[in-house]
């Protein structure tokens, strides 16, 4: 089973997030967390500039966000909101939608922002959207988990979070509240198969 982590990072906390987030995902027996992002957008083309990025996991594809059994997306925050690229990779889904590819699957977001009021829930609850469309079964980080009443920084029932940092570092609760948000994913993904 896979679990496809699908994310835009431009300075890298968000990227970092996920890479949390898919050691959590791989500390449950018989899960693979795929790591993905997607290209950035301009006006002037429709396509990304080169088919593979210059460093990090590949772009995402749709045969691959519809064979994977959980999805969990993640984007800074821009402005409240997610960023453009994973926007525009979203808005390229209509033909899943029409195929109800994605229905009852588990999925959950994460986000980075520049600030501790810089619109962190805003933009998890903006990255559930399209997926609530999609028929998908949301996870969010429940109380029980220690870290989310700890935290300083990232981190909300919404979804796994992290404050931008130069360089890119999670605090000791946003990384376990990534892990913690991967793991229920897959546990969840692997209870939704077998029922």
């Amino acid at each position: 089973m896979s679990i496809l982590i699908c994310y835009y990072s431009r300075f890298g906390n968000t990227e970092l997030l996920a890479r949390q987030i898919a050691r959590g995902v791989e500390s449950i027996a018989g899960q693979t967390a795929l790591l993905r992002t997607v290209p950035a957008v301009s006006t002037g083309f429709d396509e990304p500039p080169s088919p593979v990025p210059e460093s990090g996991p590949p772009y995402a594809t749709y045969d691959e966000l519809a064979a994977a059994d959980g999805v969990i997306l993640g984007s800074p925050t821009r402005f409240g909101a997610m960023a453009a690229p994973l926007k525009y990779f979203l808005d390229g889904t209509s033909g899943l939608w029409a195929q109800g590819a994605l229905v009852g699957k588990p999925a959950a977001v994460f986000t980075s922002t520049q600030s501790m009021h810089g619109g962190h829930e805003a933009t998890l609850l903006s990255l559930m959207t399209p997926l609530l469309h999609h028929g998908m079964v949301m996870v969010g980080v429940p109380y029980s988990e220690k870290a989310l009443a700890e935290t300083t920084g990232g981190g909300a029932p919404y979804g796994a979070g992290t404050l931008h940092r130069t360089p890119p570092k999670l605090s000791p609760e946003e990384s376990q509240i990534a892990h913690a948000l991967g793991a229920r994913v897959a546990t969840i993904a692997l209870k939704l198969k077998s029922t």
